[in-house]
């Protein structure tokens, strides 16, 4: 299912200094290095970095194979870190074509110059789709919209969590919890400002010192904070732990084998994904056919009843059944009981952020 790929999902980090040194020096191509044609007329192969597990199987079923069918062009998906293609393209040589992955990460990629402006005129798909604005940036195609949640064992459990109030609650809801750490994405402060009484709509800014505080008072009931999105699954699944943060359709295969799992929306994180393209990729026609192929309607429902990634076109979610949008993030319920990550609050305060993790949880 994972085809060449090499390992996790959407952020992060290769080691400190190669990242700090990226971020000094910005995405130009170095002096002498050539970035390669952009055109890639002719290629039949377009390599895609994804982040694994589930969501590719996704990917796999509902868009590269369709897309291979009918353009005859072979998808290769590897799983490389945001900083790893930063630093590829740095040097001049990246290795993929095309990535997926968050528009968070993808404003920071845009800023420190390592993507290619996107050329909306090549894709026919977007005009009229009603795709809305917020998701087409200059640099980035928003494709989905998913969520970290929480996921229990209901055998674990003598009664269903129904908030993160109850998740940082081990007393009545006694076990080990598994939490996501900031090596895999943004660190879940939200959760814990959640847990800690504030309102959804009061979120933004985050009170970061009263999240950590919030974070230190559930720490010694985390067994994990997992590092990789297939982790917390896997720690259910095991029965390591009853209840854990995670990507949204991460928990899906165990409730398809009829392991007692569960999820609960409430207080659910969403973001967007979508496709940006490494600026000096070698292969930007393939890129742009597939970017396209993706936002047919079809194509998007197709996604959405494998996995739990909500359409970004508004048509797509017409042809989706009741069952199939009870997971969807925008389904009208859910959309009530989550939130949507303030990606500007993020992409400014996020390296600070992780500095604090870091220190906060090597102490």
């Amino acid at each position: 299912m994972e085809g060449n790929r090499i390992g996790r999902r959407t952020v992060l980090r290769t080691a400190g200094a190669l990242a700090a040194t990226t971020a000094l020096a910005g995405c130009g191509t170095s002096s002498g290095e050539s970035r390669g044609s952009s055109s890639g007329g002719g290629k039949k192969r377009l390599v895609v970095s994804n982040s694994g597990g589930a969501y590719s199987d996704a990917l796999t079923k509902a868009i590269y194979e369709p897309f291979t069918k009918e353009t005859g062009i072979t998808v290769t998906t590897v799983n490389y870190q945001s900083a790893q293609v930063i630093a590829q393209v740095k040097q001049g040589r990246p290795q993929v074509d095309l990535m997926d992955n968050s528009l968070l990460i993808f404003q920071k990629m845009a800023r420190l110059e390592c993507l290619e402006p996107v050329d909306y005129d090549r894709l026919k798909n977007v005009k009229g789709s009603g795709i809305p604005e917020v998701q087409l940036p200059q640099h980035a195609v928003g494709k989905n919209v998913w969520a970290s949640l929480m996921a229990y064992r209901t055998d674990s459990l003598k009664r269903a969590p129904k908030s993160w109030a109850d998740f940082w609650n081990p007393d009545a809801f006694p076990g080990p919890r598994s939490l996501q750490s900031a090596d895999a994405d943004m660190p879940e402060l939200e959760f814990a400002l959640l847990a800690d009484g504030v309102p959804l709509d009061k979120l933004y800014p985050l009170d970061v010192d009263r999240a950590f505080a919030s974070m230190s008072r559930i720490r010694g009931d985390v067994k994990k904070f997992w590092n990789t999105g297939a982790l917390p699954a896997v720690l259910l699944g095991r029965k390591e732990v009853v209840a854990t943060s995670l990507w949204g359709g991460r928990a899906d295969e165990l409730i398809k084998q009829g392991q007692p799992v569960a999820y609960q929306w409430n207080g659910a994180r969403r973001m967007t994904n979508g496709w940006g393209i490494p600026k000096g990729a070698g292969n930007t026609d393939a890129a742009y056919q597939l970017i396209d192929f993706s936002l047919r309607p079809e194509v998007q429902a197709a996604f959405a009843k494998l996995y739990s990634g909500s359409p970004v076109v508004p048509a797509a979610v017409k042809l989706l059944s009741e069952d199939d949008l009870v997971n969807q993030p925008t389904s009208p319920q859910n959309l009530k009981t989550g939130f949507d990550a303030d990606v500007a609050w993020w992409d400014k305060n996020r390296d600070a952020v992780i500095k604090r993790w870091q220190e906060w949880a090597d102490a």
